[in-house]
């Protein structure tokens, strides 16, 4: 029987067959979808009723409406040529979960609100830790992403420094020294931003310089927690990354963890995206030292093919987790002895069956799927780096330890009215520019940039699940083609004593 304002059984029937015919459709055919969205701040807006509607619709009108007002605003991140940022991608292991976690709409706050999906929780994360390489130490929880799993174990360092932040605060207190939290100049925004909501604020923050391959200097950490020692500052945790955002950079983690045991400060490894490539034998050389960490993150919404939202925060000691959020109000108190509630790690109180994802992913492909995707996305990064190498117009800017490429294209000669070139560096910095904002109007592909050492920088990605050689391929080729429409006929490449390729 149908419920006041919803389907029968029946009808739900008819509607969830519909529903996934659209998905299978849409899965079908992303690629013919720009990867970038092509309208105006307000265009999208402008097409959807002031007011919610009166009455119900059918389901065929809002998926007439998906198609015609919401696909042509989106940015495709399933699209195979979506190579701009690190990939979230949906494989159809993860959309049949997100089907079945909608369904079951359970919360996972305590043990006794759904029994199951905590210890389901708790089951995969072993199952993750082993196949990651990481020792039985390691448990964790599942959270949404890497800037609330880095949060959270910001937290908890905070209330391991001893500070008691959690009953005294910080505001106003001539007892607490500053709290400093150390990064390499290449690490990800959220430590700042974690900074800024554990109450630490951006100038308890350091910024390590890094080496000529954008790693965290060891020698640059250990000055540094000197020199805030002997100023009477707290250091309170180090991070170090493996698989930078902008850089594709791994710091030394083995290094950095002596340092760290030796201060006394906590160690949380940034692996948000690189974090899966550990199940790789031949990778796991990149990993050495990240075992001693205090806290970890890994997201599989990153390189797994596991829909957003999924970021694994894999910690030593879960007091200090506890001890810096864990609240029980009366109405949620229980006598449940040995129950592990997932509510007392982190701010959130309510918990998605995030677990379920990884269940049917871990399942579906199993781990052999997994590495054999994983070595798909690193043959491809390796052919497309070999091509930058081999191209006399485009030259990589950092090393390829992963799937993540950055290469900057060589400027034909940019001359002032006197025939000289007028600025070298703005120069590739322009060319660049307009390079790449050509590339993404042509629709197939999507790339991003960052800045490394004040130039202007490429980044193509490989992390999805759709992608396969010949949309790297295309990549290459309309790089090729725009280069040399921008180029012209004749001319010479700017900067013959080109940057050594690394």
């Amino acid at each position: 029987m149908a419920r006041a304002g919803d389907l029968s059984p029946e009808e739900f029937r008819e509607a969830a067959a519909r529903v996934a015919e659209w998905v299978a459709d849409y899965r079908d055919r992303v690629e013919e979808f720009p990867v970038l969205a092509r309208v105006s701040p307000g265009e999208t807006a402008a097409m959807l009723p002031s007011s919610a509607p009166e009455d119900a619709e059918p389901l065929e009108a809002i998926l007439d409406d998906l198609d015609r007002i919401i696909l042509p605003g989106l940015t495709h991140w399933n699209h195979p040529g979506f190579l701009a940022y690190f990939a979230s991608s949906s494989s159809a292991a993860g959309i049949l979960a997100e089907f079945v976690v909608a369904t079951l709409g359970v919360n996972a706050m305590l043990w006794r609100t759904s029994p199951a999906a905590t210890e389901l929780e708790a089951r995969v994360i072993v199952w993750f830790r082993e196949l990651l390489g990481l020792p039985e130490a390691f448990e964790g929880v599942i959270l949404d992403t890497a800037s609330t799993s880095s949060f959270t174990a910001l937290l908890a360092a905070r209330e391991a420094a001893g500070v008691d932040s959690r009953e005294l605060g910080l505001t106003g207190r001539s007892d607490v020294p500053r709290l400093v939290v150390y990064v390499s100049n290449q690490a990800h925004s959220s430590l700042e931003k974690a900074a800024i909501a554990a109450g630490l604020g951006r100038q308890s923050l350091r910024r390590i310089e890094t080496d000529d391959r954008y790693a965290l200097d060891g020698q640059a950490l250990e000055r540094q927690l000197r020199s805030d020692l002997e100023a009477g500052a707290l250091p309170t945790m180090v991070c170090a990354t493996i698989g930078t955002t902008s850089s594709n950079a791994v710091d030394p983690v083995a290094r950095i963890a002596d340092i760290c045991a030796e201060a006394g400060v906590w160690l949380h490894v940034d692996a948000a995206y690189a974090g899966p490539a550990a199940m790789l034998p031949e990778k796991r050389e990149l990993f050495g030292g990240w075992d001693r960490a205090d806290s970890i993150v890994v997201n599989p919404h990153k390189w797994m093919a596991t829909p957003m939202d999924c970021s694994v925060l894999l910690f030593r000691d879960r007091r200090p987790f506890r001890a810096s959020l864990a609240l029980t109000p009366e109405y949620l108190s229980s006598d449940q002895e040995g129950a592990l509630d997932l509510m007392d790690v982190g701010l959130a109180l309510g918990r998605r069956f995030r677990s379920l994802k990884l269940w049917f992913l871990f399942r579906q492909m199993g781990a052999a799927g997994l590495r054999a995707l994983l070595r798909r996305h690193l043959r491809l990064a390796a052919d497309f780096a070999d091509e930058m190498r081999r191209d006399s117009r485009f030259e990589l800017a950092a090393p390829v330890p992963f799937g993540t490429i950055c290469f900057r294209a060589h400027p034909r000669e940019a001359a002032n009215e006197g025939g000289r070139v007028s600025n070298e560096l703005e120069a590739y910095n322009d060319w660049n520019r307009e390079l790449m904002a050509r590339v993404n109007r042509r629709g197939p592909v999507f790339l991003s940039h960052t800045v490394l050492d004040g130039r202007y920088t490429l980044r193509l990605a490989i992390g999805s699940v759709h992608t396969e050689a010949r949309h790297v391929e295309a990549a290459y080729r309309i790089l090729c083609e725009e280069h040399d429409e921008m180029a012209g006929a004749g001319g010479s490449a700017i900067g013959e004593e080109r940057m050594t390729t690394v």
